[in-house]
């Protein structure tokens, strides 16, 4: 099995990465959205915990997907793509990494200047980025969610792109980045007689 990207076809080690990184988005978001109006409680404590923790996790898989891409390439746009469509997808991707990076780290900045300690999945705390600064707290707040309803709306547009090409163009751009299923022929059967 091949788990570098080749120009025509995304590896088992990229589309692990992205799907992975897919759940998380939907799961912070809806986590993000339902944990604010929960009421004060030792579970609205672990909710912020948990989504404080897994958007880390985010943040580290972002890095890795970035890295192993420098390392295994990546696919490259299906022939017949009209060129805007190119530079849409290309600005789509560019800004969606920007945000991945954006929003964790805002998060991050807003729990520091909160005066909260950070802590991964109560393993270890991870250093503040900030003194307690209510400001700095408000701005990072704003960036967070903002730059999170960004994200689902470029998210939004990347799933339409992408389900618009399988199932209007009916080309290969979203199977590209689906797992390959093995079609081996089923063995014939002589009929009896």
């Amino acid at each position: 099995m091949r788990l570098r990207n080749t120009p025509e076809r995304w590896g088992p080690v990229s589309q692990l990465l992205h799907w992975t990184i897919v759940m998380l988005i939907g799961w912070l978001a809806w986590r993000g959205l339902t944990m604010v109006d929960m009421p004060a409680t030792p579970a609205k404590i672990e909710a912020y915990a948990l989504h404080k923790s897994l958007g880390l996790t985010l943040l580290a898989l972002v890095v890795l997907r970035l890295a192993w891409r420098m390392v295994a390439g990546s696919a490259i746009a299906l022939p017949g793509t009209p060129p805007w469509q190119a530079r849409l997808a290309s600005v789509t991707h560019a800004g969606m990494y920007a945000l991945l990076f954006a929003i964790p780290l805002s998060g991050w900045l807003f729990n520091s200047a909160s005066g909260y300690p950070l802590q991964w999945f109560g393993q270890f705390n991870l250093p503040a980025l900030a003194g307690r600064d209510a400001g700095v707290a408000q701005l990072a707040r704003q960036l967070h969610e903002y730059g999170a309803w960004l994200l689902l709306a470029l998210v939004g547009l990347h799933a339409a792109a992408a389900l618009y090409h399988h199932f209007v163009r009916r080309d290969a751009t979203l199977r590209r980045m689906l797992p390959s299923v093995s079609r081996t022929p089923a063995p014939h059967r002589r009929m009896e007689q």
